[in-house]
C-alpha cells in the first residue's frame, strides 16, 4: 500500500489525530515505530520510514514505542482498504480467525483458495497473513501486560498463543524485553473483578447518540445505559459475561471494563466492540464529504462525530431487523425483549441490571411456529424468524464484518419473508458497509421529502461511499436531533 511520505511527515509534525492508525512511523536511529500522535520529539524526516500497518513495521525489525503505544491506535476504516477480499480477511484475522484455525479454513470461509488469499493480503498489506496475526497477538499481549494484572500465562493464551514457551520467545525476540520485564516497567491499572482496557478512536465521537441508539433498540436485562456508561451482556462460544463502556475525559478513547470470564475470548470481544461503536471511522472525512450537500450540512455541523452503530451479535441484529419490519421502533423493541426473555440464557454472575444473554439462535431454530407467534408476531413472520435462525445455525448464512455486501444481501432476500429493507439494514450495521443504504426506510423517505425508494437512491448517489452515515443524519434530522 503506497504512502505519501511528504503528507505523512507533515501529519507527524502536526501530530494530527485524523491520521492516527492510518500509518505508523519507524525511526531508523532508534529502531522504534510510533503513532503519528506520539508525544516524543519529532525525528528528522530523513530518519523516518512510514508503514501502512504495525505488522509491516515489525516485519522490518522495528519495536513498538512504549510512550504512544501503537497497540492502542484506531484501525483503518473499511472504506480505506483498497482490496475488499484482503480487507475482509484482515478483519477476520484481527478477530482471531487464525488463533485456532489455519489459513486454509479462513480461505474456505471466504470461498477462495489459500494461495489466492495469501497473495491478496501480501499485495495490499505487504506482509503474510501469519505475520499480521502474530503482530496482532503480540500487541494485544503488550496491552494486557501494560494495563492489567492478569497472569503472564493467561495473557499468552488470551492473546491467541497456544504455547507459553513460544509466546515468551517471540515477545523477547521481537520486542527486546521479556513479558515480565515489560510488566515491571509499568503500573497496571486495575478494576476489581474485571479487565480494564482502552479503545482509541479518531475524534470527534457523538457517544451519547451512539449509546442511546443501541440501548433504545435492545432488551431489558441484555443492555442498557447508566448515565454515559453503556452496558451489555455477552455470550461468545462457551463464555458468558458482560462489558461496560464509557468515554474517557480528555482522551480520544473509551474505557472498557469486562468480566474476567471473557478473557479466553478477548480477541473476539475487542474486535466486536470496535465494530459495535464504529471506532475505526474517520468522522472528519465523512463530514467534509456529506456536508457539501445542503440537505445534510446542518446535521453534520450539529452532530459532529455521528457514527453508524454496528452489531455486537450478528444474529441478534438480524433478528431485531426482521422483528422491526413494518412496525415502530418501540413496538419492535418490545417484541425483541420477549424473544430475549424466552430464548436468552441467565448470566452466571449478573452485573447491575444485566441478568441474561440475548436470544440464542439454536433455541429459536428448534422452536415451534406457534411458540414464536405467541410472542406477538404473525405466523408468516414467525416462519421467517425460524428460517433465519436455521440458516444461521446451519452455516448457510454467514454474517460478519467485511463480508461481501451484495452477496450477503442476496442470501438474505432469498429467505422467505426478508426483503430489501431488512437486507440493506443488516449490510449497514452487521457487515459494516459504510455505503449501505436502506432506500425504502420510512424515516429516510420522510426526511428527504420523497415517496419512492428510487427517488431516495438518486439523491443519495452523491453521498457515496458514505451513504450509511447519511442515513444516520437523516434519522437524526427526522427525529428532531
Amino acid at each position: 500500500m503506497h504512502l505519501d511520505s511528504e503528507l505523512c511527515y507533515r501529519s507527524l509534525t502536526a501530530r494530527d489525530a485524523r491520521f492516527d492508525g492510518q500509518f505508523f512511523v519507524g525511526v531508523t536511529s532508534t529502531g522504534i515505530y510510533c503513532r503519528p500522535v506520539c508525544p516524543a520529539r519529532t525525528p528528522r524526516q530523513d530518519r523516518c520510514r512510514f508503514f501502512a500497518n504495525a505488522a509491516s513495521a515489525e516485519h522490518e525489525g522495528y519495536r513498538p514505542c512504549l510512550r504512544c503505544r501503537p497497540e492502542l491506535a484506531p484501525g483503518r476504516a473499511p472504506v480505506d482498504s483498497v482490496g475488499r477480499l484482503a480487507a475482509a480477511a484482515v478483519a477476520r484475522i484481527e478477530a482471531g480467525a487464525l488463533n485456532e484455525d489455519g489459513i486454509d479454513a479462513l480461505a474456505a470461509e471466504l470461498g477462495i483458495g489459500s494461495r489466492q488469499l495469501r497473495r491478496a493480503i501480501e499485495r495490499e498489506y505487504g506482509v503474510a497473513p501469519v505475520e499480521l496475526a502474530q503482530t496482532q497477538r503480540l500487541l494485544l499481549a503488550k496491552r494486557l501486560l501494560t494495563d492489567t494484572d492478569v497472569k503472564v500465562a493467561d495473557v499468552a493464551f488470551a492473546s491467541g498463543f497456544s504455547s507459553l514457551r513460544r509466546f515468551n520467545h517471540l515477545f523477547r525476540s521481537r520486542y527486546g524485553l521479556s513479558p515480565t520485564g515489560l510488566r515491571r516497567r509499568q503500573a497496571p491499572a486495575s478494576a476489581p473483578g474485571a479487565l480494564r482496557l482502552k479503545l482509541a478512536y479518531r475524534p470527534p465521537l457523538d457517544w451519547d447518540t451512539l449509546a442511546g441508539f443501541l440501548a433504545g433498540r435492545g432488551a431489558p436485562g441484555v443492555e442498557y445505559v447508566d448515565g454515559r456508561r453503556y452496558l451489555r451482556s455477552v455470550h461468545i462460544g462457551a463464555c458468558k459475561g458482560w462489558f461496560a463502556a464509557e468515554p474517557l475525559a480528555g482522551e480520544s478513547a473509551l474505557r472498557i471494563d469486562a468480566s474476567l470470564s471473557l478473557l479466553p475470548v478477548l480477541t473476539v470481544l475487542l474486535a466486536r466492540l470496535r465494530h459495535l461503536f464504529d471506532l475505526d471511522a474517520n468522522p472528519q472525512a465523512v463530514a467534509e464529504h456529506l456536508g457539501r450537500d445542503p440537505r445534510l450540512r446542518e446535521s453534520c455541523l450539529r452532530n459532529p462525530g455521528l457514527r453508524v452503530p454496528g452489531a455486537f451479535d450478528a444474529f441478534e441484529l438480524a433478528l431485531r431487523a426482521v422483528l422491526g419490519q413494518q412496525v415502530t421502533v418501540k413496538a419492535a423493541s418490545t417484541i425483541y425483549g420477549r424473544f430475549a426473555r424466552a430464548f436468552g440464557e441467565p448470566l452466571p454472575e449478573p452485573y447491575g441490571l444485566l441478568t441474561q444473554t440475548g436470544p440464542d439462535p439454536q433455541r429459536i431454530a428448534a422452536a415451534g411456529i406457534d411458540q414464536l407467534a405467541g410472542l406477538g408476531i404473525p405466523g408468516k413472520r414467525a416462519e421467517t424468524v425460524r428460517g433465519l435462525a436455521r440458516a444461521h445455525c446451519e452455516g448457510r448464512l454467514r454474517l460478519h464484518p467485511g463480508a461481501d455486501p451484495e452477496a450477503t444481501q442476496a442470501q438474505l432476500v432469498a429467505l422467505p419473508g426478508i426483503g430489501p429493507w431488512t437486507a440493506q439494514y443488516v449490510a449497514m450495521r452487521v457487515l459494516r458497509d459504510p455505503d449501505g443504504f436502506p432506500a425504502a426506510d420510512l424515516g429516510v423517505l420522510r426526511a428527504l421529502g420523497v415517496a419512492k425508494p428510487g427517488e431516495a437512491l438518486a439523491i443519495a448517489e452523491g453521498w457515496r461511499p458514505w451513504r450509511a452515515y447519511a442515513v444516520m443524519h437523516l434519522w437524526r434530522s427526522y427525529s428532531g436531533g
